[in-house]
Formats: C-alpha cells, sequence, structure tokens
C-alpha cells in the first residue's frame, strides 16, 4: 500500500497485549474507586423484574445529556472509523493501521471519559432504557457470529447448516456486522455506571475486551480463532458469577447452557482432536449430572434453554437478513465475485 505509515509497524500481537493490559488495568482502577461512588443516592428499590437499582435518585438534565451525549460521540466516532477502515479496502494484516490505532485510543479515550463522567453524574443509559435492551444488544452479538463461523466451523458438532439462506445471509453478516458489534458494545458499556460490584467489574472487562476486538478490524489477530473463542466463552464465566450473585437459583442455567454451546458448536473450530472432543463433553455429561443430582434431575432441562435460545434466534435472524438482501436486490456471491468479506485462513 502507498500509504502505509509507521503505525503499520506496531505488530499485533503487541497491541493485543498492551490492549489486553489496559483491559486489566483500568478495570483494577475501577475497583480501587468504587467507594468513592457511595455517596450518591441511589432511587428505592422494587421487587420487579429486570429491576436496575444502580441509578441515580434525583438525575438532572445535565446528567442525561452528559450520558446520552458522551455515548452518541463514542457511538458516531467508531462507526466513522470502521466505514473509513472498509472504504479503503486495505485487507487483512499482521500489524495496526493507523485506523487501528485511532480506534484504539478513542476507546481508550471513551473508557477514561465513562469513568469521569460517572464520578460526576453517576448515571449510565439505564436512566432511561430497560435492561433487556443491554443484555440482548449482546445476545445477539454471539447470534451473529454463530451465522458468520457456520462456513468454518459448523453449527453442530461440526457440521455446517447448508443452504443458500445460511450462505448468504452469513456473507452479508460478515461484510456489515463491524457496526452493530460497535453499536452493541458501545450501547451495553454506557448503560452501566461504573461501580465495583464484582457484576459490574467483570461486565465492564468482557466490554474492554470486545471494544479491544472493535479495534483491532482489518487484522489477522480479530479473526484469530483462540482470541475469537475466549471472548464466547467469558460470556460463560461473566453469566454465571452474575447469576451467582443475584439469581443464585439459576446459576446452573447460564454456567451449563453456555458450556453447552462450547461443547456443540464452539469447540469444534479449533483443530482440536477427536479424543479431546470427546473429553470435553465426558466432562461436561459428568459434571451435569453431579449438579442436577443435587438439585434435582427434573430441572436438567435447564441446560437447554440458552442454546436452544441463541440457535433459534440465529436461524430467524439468517431468514430476516436474506429477505432483506433479497428486497434490496443485494448481489449474490459468484465464482467471479466472491465472498470479499471472508477472512483469510489462519498460517
Amino acid at each position: 500500500m502507498a500509504n502505509v505509515s509507521t503505525t503499520n509497524r506496531i505488530s499485533q500481537t503487541r497491541g493485543l497485549i498492551l490492549g489486553v493490559g489496559f483491559c486489566f488495568g483500568f478495570t483494577g482502577l475501577i475497583w480501587l474507586a468504587g467507594d468513592r461512588l457511595d455517596a450518591f443516592q441511589l432511587r428505592a428499590d422494587r421487587p420487579v423484574p429486570f429491576w436496575y437499582p444502580w441509578v441515580s435518585a434525583a438525575p438532572t438534565f445535565w446528567t442525561r445529556l452528559s450520558v446520552w451525549g458522551c455515548y452518541a460521540a463514542h457511538q458516531l466516532t467508531l462507526w466513522w472509523l470502521i466505514w473509513r477502515s472498509q472504504a479503503q479496502g486495505s485487507g487483512y494484516s499482521n500489524s495496526l493501521s493507523r485506523i487501528n490505532v485511532l480506534a484504539l485510543g478513542a476507546n481508550a479515550g471513551f473508557i477514561t471519559l465513562h469513568f469521569v463522567q460517572t464520578h460526576i453524574f453517576y448515571d449510565g443509559l439505564a436512566l432511561d432504557v430497560p435492561e433487556q435492551s443491554s443484555q440482548w444488544s449482546v445476545i445477539l452479538l454471539l447470534v451473529i457470529v454463530l451465522l458468520m463461523e457456520n462456513q468454518r466451523r459448523g453449527m453442530f458438532f461440526g457440521r455446517q447448516v447448508g443452504g443458500r439462506m445460511m450462505a448468504e445471509s452469513a456473507r452479508a453478516l460478515r461484510k456489515y456486522h463491524g457496526y452493530y458489534f460497535a453499536w452493541a458494545t458501545i450501547y451495553t458499556f454506557w448503560y452501566h455506571p461504573m461501580v465495583s460490584t464484582p457484576g459490574h467489574l467483570l461486565g465492564f472487562l468482557y466490554m474492554f475486551l470486545l471494544l479491544l476486538q472493535g479495534s483491532l478490524f482489518f487484522t489477522r489477530m480479530h479473526v484469530n480463532r483462540w482470541w475469537m473463542l475466549t471472548q464466547e466463552v467469558l460470556v460463560l464465566i461473566h453469566g454465571t458469577l452474575v447469576a451467582l450473585s443475584n439469581a443464585p437459583d439459576f446459576w446452573q442455567m447460564f454456567c451449563f447452557g453456555f458450556a453447552g454451546l462450547f461443547i456443540v458448536t464452539q469447540m469444534h473450530g479449533l483443530g482440536l482432536s477427536v479424543r479431546a472432543r470427546w473429553g470435553f463433553l465426558l466432562v461436561y455429561v459428568v459434571a451435569v449430572s453431579i449438579v442436577y443430582s443435587q438439585i434435582g434431575i427434573g430441572q436438567i432441562h435447564q441446560v437447554t434453554l440458552i442454546p436452544l435460545t441463541e440457535y433459534g434466534v440465529a436461524f430467524v435472524l439468517a431468514a430476516i437478513v436474506w429477505v432483506v438482501m433479497k428486497l434490496c436486490g443485494y448481489p449474490r456471491a459468484t465464482a467471479s465475485a466472491p465472498d470479499q468479506a471472508m477472512a483469510p485462513p489462519e498460517p
């Protein structure tokens, strides 16, 4: 490329290591500063489903302006950087481009800004929008990953779900998923104030890592199967620990539900031996048997709820995307015009 600059000499590995270090370091800062937020008075708790208590009792106009204004600026900045990167058509690289560096800097800056905003005004977007919107934004992100990865690792035990609808919808999602992923992560990031409960700390660490992944677009690290799997599996840890704190009767649903996704789908993209895959399956079956023998075998159906939800939503989403492609006249992939969004194979 003629416009390669010195920033391209920063290796993707170095960028990842520095980024992960920042993620853990800033999570530690949230924990250290958590007690400073005790001075804020929160709204009264109510015994209703999905009640989110981390909202101030008396928000002002400036509270809303601060959080919505910062969120909008963050969102538009990342969307512009994604568009700019796609417009350049730079292809995948082992080093960071200038736009990667700008994205990393922008996310680090807005993370810092959210910390300051929390300690001045407290509230996140939870002030005005329901918690389900934040939860489902991330669930849909994980569903899109299932669709995009179908051609590489399959959907069920390494077997690909065939058909033009699945292939074409995945092709469109591979090209445009960055815009949705940026919205899902940034919206969820600004939804919560930076408080230091265990659930929030784990959640912010997870969001930081997703923002890091979103900053590495068009690097081979962005499509590294182990790095991608790490982010998929982290939701298992986060969901289980949050459930143990807030809904202890349902932790097993989150733990074994997300672990079931690993057994059925995710582990089959890692190149593991047949023996290793059978080993993971055996561990899963034994763990499920032990836990549900203690709490009641009649509740074992819980392990299917999260996988069935994600797989069901995946097929519905594929159908919706395919219909929209048809209505919009989106060109089909052909031998002369292949899927340009498909990432290169790992070396």
